[in-house]
């Protein structure tokens, strides 16, 4: 039962923005001159603080963030919102000044700091009583390392859990649990959030099976460098105390604007070539594929979606009706093709349904194809990081398809690069990576691909 309640450390940001914003709305409402309290000025209001709130990192607030921290992210963020907050009347009514403008940002702003420091010191009165916490362990035994176990033992208001210390070389201490690949067994059955790892401690062959092991197990990892004079463009600094830590910097999918741009543009995209595209050619389509053979127009077929979430996969019927669909990919000169699934497959206008999906939110319109079942229970045992796939919305096109490797696997070396492409695409995504491949997969379409079929 407390691991399950400790799971739940991620509604804190929302639930502590909820909170502002309802006590925006209510000091708005009940100070505002009601000559201009509308729905424009709400809307105004709140989108600034939202987006003000995201640059100035005023929710990004730790477990180890000092108070005067906490207090400079309060001071920032209330500057900043207070000459949005008045720029709203100097833009829509003509630089009037009200003097109920001054006592609602005032208090607002008092309001909103009384709160979040109340619930900071409330969280560490909760922690301090075991509550809210995260288990660690740490690779590695030498001083810098024995620092950072000193301080979870002395400040149990951070809400850490110490378990023990791994290290290949043996040690006498009673907490010293084993060696470093026993240290990743120990993580996955005793439920283990974050790893620290000493730098000096471990090998770069066993940061990079550390890291790639905590991303397939959603563990966090930290550094723990031996001075502070270590850094790198991958790694932010941090610090516990006076104790310097290096973390790993998040990756584009973590972040929460990430799916919600992506989600943006799925939604948009897709409704216009659902319009302009799909309402005049899916009739004809319909029309051509019925003259050509027997079956149903649309083929479904469960593949697998985001974090193994199943979901039924759209397409254009292109194959004779045959029970070997969910078991066989198509082939080269496959004679379950029919002569108008040829050409669908071949101009991928056999994907179009897909959009239907985009819309739904089962995929998305740039991201690592979804394989058949029966491929992807395959390839999770013999293909290294595959699962990592899985970790994000699949995709009608993907970076993988557009770089040659699409359709038919004829050997090991096509699925490990659509991998290797796949997670590329992942670690390295923007906007402007997408419509890169949007633009590239219309221009294969004209062009021709080799494995169309």
């Amino acid at each position: 039962m407390e691991n399950k309640i400790r799971k739940y450390s991620y509604l804190i940001r929302p639930l502590l923005m909820i909170v502002d914003l309802l006590a925006l709305f209510f000091v708005v409402y009940y100070y505002s001159n009601k000559d201009y309290l509308s729905p424009q000025f709400i809307f105004y209001t709140v989108f600034f603080w939202i987006l003000i709130a995201y640059y100035t990192k005023f929710y990004n607030v730790y477990r180890y963030t000092h108070i005067s921290r906490l207090l400079a992210l309060t001071t920032s963020h209330f500057f900043i919102f207070s000459l949005a907050f008045f720029s709203y009347f100097s833009f829509f009514r003509e630089g009037e000044i009200i003097r109920e403008q001054f006592k609602t940002v005032l208090t607002f702003i008092l309001i909103i700091t009384f709160l979040k420091f109340l619930f900071f010191f409330i969280l560490k009165k909760y922690r301090l009583s075991g509550g809210n916490y995260r288990s660690v362990i740490v690779f590695g035994s030498s001083k810098s390392a024995q620092n950072v176990v000193d301080l979870f033992s002395e400040r149990q208001d951070l809400g850490y859990r110490f378990k023990g210390f791994f290290s290949d070389k043996l040690s006498s201490s009673n907490k010293y649990l084993g060696s470093i690949k026993a240290g990743l067994n120990y993580t996955i059955t005793n439920t283990i959030d974050e790893i620290y790892c000493e730098v000096n401690s471990i090998s770069p062959l066993q940061l990079k099976e550390i890291r790639s092991f905590s991303n397939e197990n959603n563990i966090e990892v930290r550094l723990i460098p031996e001075n502070k004079a270590i850094y790198s463009k991958d790694f932010t600094l941090e610090y516990f105390g006076t104790i310097p830590i290096l973390k790993p910097k998040k990756l584009p999918f973590e972040k929460t604007e990430t799916h919600i741009v992506k989600r943006i543009f799925d939604v948009i995209f897709s409704i216009l070539v659902i319009i302009l595209l799909l309402s005049w050619m899916l009739p004809i389509l319909w029309i051509l594929v019925k003259l050509d053979s027997k079956g149903s127009f649309f083929f479904k077929q469960v593949r697998d979606g985001a974090d193994g979430k199943q979901f039924y996969c759209y397409k254009v019927r292109s194959m004779k009706i045959n029970g070997n669909s969910d078991l066989i990919h198509a082939t080269k000169n496959d004679h379950r093709i029919t002569k108008i699934g040829a050409f669908l497959r071949k101009s991928s206008l056999d994907e179009l349904p897909q959009f239907f999906n985009v819309l739904k939110g089962d995929m998305s319109v740039v991201g690592p194809r979804p394989h058949m079942n029966i491929q992807t229970k395959k390839y999770l045992k013999e293909i290294d990081n595959y699962i990592v796939r899985n970790s994000v919305k699949p995709g009608i096109t993907g970076l993988a398809q557009v770089s040659g490797f699409r359709g038919e696997i004829e050997k090991k070396s096509d699925i490990e690069n659509r991998v290797r492409l796949d997670i590329f695409y992942i670690e390295n995504w923007s906007f402007i990576l997408d419509i890169k491949i949007i633009f590239q997969t219309f221009f294969n379409i004209f062009k021709g691909q080799e494995k169309a079929y």
